[in-house]
């Protein structure tokens, strides 16, 4: 198929919402072209380095901070980033001679799109939100293909370099320790709940779910899995304890995909990669979008899924124990709208998204980025 080996640097991440898409189009890449050499690019946040690491690519950190600030001096300095972002951007690329460069939002991925663009290298982005980021929006010049996961992406309709092809899906967890039927008493005849502030945790949602578990009557119908995030998990744990509800409680779970698999109801943020995932598993889902995500792009995502009827958004500001009590018990208790719900998330899901994205890039040798 190729004449020699080929390159491909997937560019940006930081979060859940950005990365596992990435790994997911890395995965898809492998299995055309095993290959193909990918090294990811981005920062050296703490997350995004285990995460690669655990998935076996290849990682390359360079400087690179978000613009912020509208005064001379800030813009000043953010031009400076910019400049030392590229100048690194350029070197590396210099050296791994990529075939492609894919840009998969976050800040980190501007000068590497970029520079790809200076030095003639096919490039595209994927946008996971409803309502594209700011570094995306930046990037339409530079970028070949716009790569989107919502049929409607906020001022991109009819844009003519937009490709929508759904979000990348991780395939399946390297994790051996995954949850399965089987794992720490998982059984048919309970509920299963799957709580998850994303990545990074939310105590909005960890406080509101204990609180609407305090004021249940019949706790032990439940099977409860929750994502706390690293700042909440013990104090989680403890409360788990006070309740005695023996439920699987960690910081974060790197076999997600496995999880979602065995699961009734999500109680979670609105990101990108947590729809899709609900979406291609069919998991009804209580969505509560992060007030203060960039562009309000989750309250855009869980929208878009709450007016096809398959999922309810409750907002950050409303949510307590009462609110999250009344909605997970008037779900459960109505099996058919549940149902209907997962019917609904499925007719939404694109399940190629990683593999049409993956064929788009090796067959780039006949595009012009």
């Amino acid at each position: 198929m190729m004449n020699k080996k080929f390159n491909l640097i997937i560019t940006g991440g930081k979060t859940g919402g950005h990365l596992f898409p990435g790994i997911a189009t890395a995965e898809a890449i492998k299995n055309l072209d095993p290959d193909a050499g990918i090294l990811f690019v981005g920062t050296d946040a703490p997350f995004e380095v285990q995460t690669l690491q655990k998935y076996g690519f290849a990682h390359q950190s360079i400087y690179s901070k978000p613009i912020k600030g509208k005064n001379i001096l800030k813009k000043l300095f953010s031009m400076g980033i910019i400049l030392i972002s590229l100048v690194e951007s350029l070197i590396l690329i210099k050296k791994f001679r990529p075939d492609f460069v894919l840009g998969v939002g976050g800040f980190s991925s501007f000068a590497v799109i970029l520079a790809a663009r200076i030095l003639g290298i096919p490039c595209a982005i994927q946008e996971q939100n409803a309502f594209p980021g700011l570094t995306n929006r930046q990037l339409t010049r530079f970028a070949g293909t716009i790569f989107t996961s919502f049929k409607e992406t906020k001022g991109w309709a009819g844009h003519p370099k937009v490709k929508y092809v759904g979000n990348p899906v991780r395939e399946a967890s390297f994790d051996s320790s995954a949850v399965s039927p089987d794992h720490e008493g998982l059984r048919k005849d309970k509920i299963t709940l799957l709580v998850t502030g994303g990545s990074q945790g939310a105590t909005s949602i960890n406080m509101a779910f204990m609180d609407a578990l305090a004021l249940m009557d019949h706790r032990d119908k439940f099977h409860i899995i929750h994502q706390t995030g690293i700042n909440d998990e013990s104090l989680i744990q403890q409360k788990y304890s006070e309740l005695n509800i023996n439920a699987t409680v960690k910081a974060f779970f790197h076999n997600m995909p496995q999880i979602q698999k065995t699961t009734d109801l999500a109680v979670t943020r609105a990101g990108a990669g947590i729809i899709s995932e609900l979406c291609a598993h069919g998991l009804p889902a209580i969505l509560i979008p992060f007030p203060h995500a960039a562009d309000d792009h989750q309250t855009f995502n869980a929208q878009a899924l709450e007016a096809e009827g398959a999922a309810i958004m409750i907002k950050d500001r409303d949510l307590d124990g009462n609110t999250l009590k009344t909605a997970i018990e008037s779900l459960i208790s109505d099996k058919t709208r549940l149902e209907q719900m997962s019917k609904k998330l499925k007719d939404l899901a694109r399940p190629d998204a990683a593999k049409t994205i993956a064929g788009h890039i090796l067959n780039s040798k006949d595009i012009k980025g």
